[in-house]
């Protein structure tokens, strides 16, 4: 039997283990990987000799930095969550010694989009309103007074940025009756259709969205991108999502705008997160906060769980990586 590589464990806090792998993946993984699944390193220091034997790194949220001293027989990272190099201090070093990785973002993009999609879908019905006014009045509104732009049909949807959450939120919105439109520094108007989406520029987009959401990376040319200019081009009555970072909108300018009562706001994301204790977010009523719940979580892990397992077995049998990580990249 073909000796199986030996692996190691790296998350913060060890029960995240159980959390992100079911018994059937990790039984996945111990059948092609050597692994002590019992054994979590949390630090580096008490786990060097596991470290100095390990192959193959399983890692997530938590884990501490490996450096190539600390692993220098590594040869791939599985990293269960965004970015493999979070757990390197020097990514391009491990890379440069022929490190390969794999990560799980494109799973956790998943239940971030299933978020956008309910939200828009609950924003253009104006849900949250109605609850409040329903709650407050205990009868049934007037129907025959009801607002004409009520609803999502043929219903404006912009995106901003092109990331693999922002794609798949583009692709569920096929199936429903509404016009998406989509600004990202890399496409033009023929990706842009390629995807299902019209193009236009951050202010077109704006400027046309019954629902403005948000997708692009937190790097510093984003920090503060949907500032007062951008907010108050969104038409009367438009609802801001955030499902990006909080840094990428202009709080003050947001709330400013919220105060207007012009737009609203869903904010899984902020800046602070949370909002500051005495901050308006908190009680403007125009302004839905959830607690950054639109990644994965409870279930949902399992989906990365079973990601990293499908990576494991892949390479085992020396398979490329079918999520690949490139370490050697600049990363954020």
């Amino acid at each position: 039997m073909t000796q199986r590589p030996r692996a190691v464990l790296a998350f913060g806090p060890p029960s995240l283990v159980g959390r992100i792998f079911s018994p059937e993946a990790l039984g996945r993984i111990t059948a092609v990987l050597d692994v002590d699944v019992a054994h979590v390193v949390t630090d580096t220091a008490p786990a060097r000799q596991a470290l100095a034997d390990a192959e193959v790194l399983l890692a997530g949220w938590g884990a501490p930095r490996i450096t190539v001293d600390d692993a220098p027989r590594l040869r791939a990272v599985l990293y269960a969550g965004g970015v493999a190099a979070t757990c390197l201090d020097d990514p391009a070093a491990h890379a440069a010694r022929g490190v390969v990785a794999a990560n799980a973002r494109a799973v956790n993009a998943v239940p971030v989009a299933e978020y956008t999609l309910a939200t828009i879908l609950l924003a253009n019905k104006q849900a949250w309103a109605a609850e409040r006014e329903f709650r407050a009045a205990r009868r049934l509104p007037d129907r025959e007074h009801e607002p004409a732009n009520l609803g999502n049909y043929r219903r404006t949807v912009g995106i901003v940025g092109a990331s693999q959450v922002g794609r798949h939120v583009i692709e569920l919105l096929r199936q429903f009756d509404l016009d998406v439109v989509v600004w990202s520094p890399e496409l033009d108007a023929g990706s842009a259709a390629a995807l299902g989406a019209r193009y236009g520029t951050l202010d077109e987009v704006a400027a046309q969205s019954d629902v403005l959401s948000l997708h692009q990376p937190a790097i510093p040319e984003t920090v503060g991108q949907i500032d007062a200019r951008v907010l108050a081009l969104l038409p009367d009555g438009a609802t801001l999502i955030n499902t990006a970072r909080g840094s990428v909108v202009d709080e003050a300018a947001l709330v400013a705008e919220l105060r207007t009562g012009r737009i609203s706001a869903v904010l899984d994301v902020t800046e602070p997160e949370p909002p500051a204790p005495d901050g308006e977010l908190w009680d403007l009523p125009n302004v839905v906060l959830t607690p950054h719940i639109a990644g994965s979580a409870g279930g949902e892990l399992h989906r990365i769980g079973d990601l990293v397992a499908a990576e494991a077995e892949r390479y085992a049998a020396g398979l490329p990586f079918e999520h690949p990580d490139d370490l050697g990249a600049p990363h954020a």
